[in-house]
């Protein structure tokens, strides 16, 4: 057990091992860095669009789209660059101005929905008291 310490402590101590070892971790963390394509981000995001189309978002909240079409354009872009962390970046916010986007057309709708039923029960007021 001492002869294992002893070589670790020699090992440590000489000057090429030292740089074969931070060769190794430089090149290890570069690896890591690089990362990978966020393949599933941008699908998320790409789905997180039509979920904002379907929902009526072109017609109801047009910049809220045209950030989220924008962002994750930019994103495949920066993915096809290789540039991951950006991709992953921009795809994240693609993702939530589409959210964004579809839940304000949503909103509309209701409130188109409510003012609908208020001017029903208005009309239906109205025929009862003309019919008085």
């Amino acid at each position: 057990m001492e002869l294992d310490t002893m070589q670790t402590k020699t090992f440590f101590k000489n000057p090429k091992s030292l740089l074969v070892i931070l060769a190794a971790s430089s090149v290890l963390t570069l690896a890591g860095c690089a990362g990978n394509p966020p393949t599933a981000q941008l699908a998320v995001a790409t789905q997180a669009l039509n979920a904002a189309e379907t929902a009526g978002a072109t017609e109801f909240a047009p910049v809220e789209m045209q950030s989220a079409r924008k962002k994750l354009k930019d994103a495949e872009k920066a993915e096809f660059e290789k540039d991951y962390k950006q991709a992953q970046s921009l795809a994240e916010q693609a993702e939530w101005d589409a959210r964004v986007a579809e839940r304000k057309a949503q909103a509309e709708k209701v409130q188109r929905s409510v003012d609908d039923a208020k001017r029903g029960v208005e009309e239906l007021r109205n025929e009862s008291l003309r019919g008085k």
